[in-house]
């Protein structure tokens, strides 16, 4: 009599991703993750000196990158804390969209293994398109709570993980000591991958809702169920669809990402250093 192989879990995954991360990045413990969004790839090099680079694909339970302006790879950056203590960051520079038709364990498995390789608190970044008047393109934007309207959760069973205070108040006001001028709004994930339409648009914003975009909430979900600390940042790449009266493209989320690079990794370096 045969047995089926027993299918491990996402937890069980995330564990053995981990483990394969120490082995190829020499590094056996990361301390802060960062996942980043469309648009935010030059910020990447103001973090600190890469100490190893692997592509998503090396560990088990990756898949490649699927959309333009993300780089299929893992970046291991040290840099020093604001003591001069060493740290270990944790790149992910791309991630696996809700869209993509994947399943939602494989768009928060990077959460997941980032958790299992040490890491105490996780900065989710995204670019999004923005509905409060006087927001601008390239403008960052901390997100203080969101609204989930993919119809979905990562969390298996039921373990019922509160999420008042998901985005940390501590992380904000932290990023506030490095950029006063910073705003804060509540970040709208749709399922994507079509551009909202000024209706939706309209409808985020009578929820609640001052960002919109097609990722974030799964991955802070799935960070908080693993007990790290969240700092979700948007960029604002384009004013929501409907607010400009010109019609949404990737190219301008890339091209917002650019213009704004310098701005995005000095507060990244900044703030990555202190949590």
């Amino acid at each position: 009599m045969t047995h089926a192989a027993t299918v491990p879990t996402p937890y069980e995954s995330a564990a053995e991703a981990a483990a394969r991360l120490a082995e190829l990045t020499g590094v056996e413990r990361h301390d802060v993750a960062l996942v980043l969004g469309s648009g935010w790839l030059p910020a990447v090099d103001a973090l600190g000196e890469a100490t190893a680079e692997i592509d998503t694909t090396d560990l088990p339970g990756f898949s490649a990158a699927a959309v333009a302006g993300h780089s299929g790879k893992i970046r291991s950056i040290r840099c020093a804390d604001a003591e001069g203590r060493e740290r270990n960051l944790l790149v992910f520079l791309s991630r696996t969209h809700f869209y993509e038709g994947k399943g939602v364990a494989a768009v928060v498995h990077p959460v997941r293994t980032a958790a299992a390789a040490g890491c105490s608190a996780i900065v989710l970044t995204n670019g999004c398109g923005g509905l409060k008047e006087g927001w601008q393109p390239g403008q960052p934007v901390l997100i203080s709570d969101h609204i989930n309207l993919t119809g979905t959760s990562p969390i298996v069973g039921a373990n019922f993980v509160d999420l008042t205070d998901l985005y940390s108040p501590r992380l904000r006001a932290m990023c506030k000591e490095v950029d006063g001028s910073l705003d804060e709004g509540v970040y709208v994930q749709f399922p994507g991958p079509h551009y909202e339409t000024p209706a939706e648009v309209r409808m985020a914003g009578v929820l609640g809702g001052h960002l919109v975009g097609m990722s974030t909430t799964l991955e802070a979900i799935a960070a908080r169920e693993a007990g790290m600390e969240v700092l979700g940042i948007s960029l604002v790449t384009n004013l929501a669809a409907g607010l400009s009266g010109e019609p949404l493209n990737h190219e301008e989320v890339l091209e917002a990402g650019r213009s704004a690079a310098s701005r995005m990794g000095g507060l990244l370096s900044q703030v990555v250093t202190r949590i």
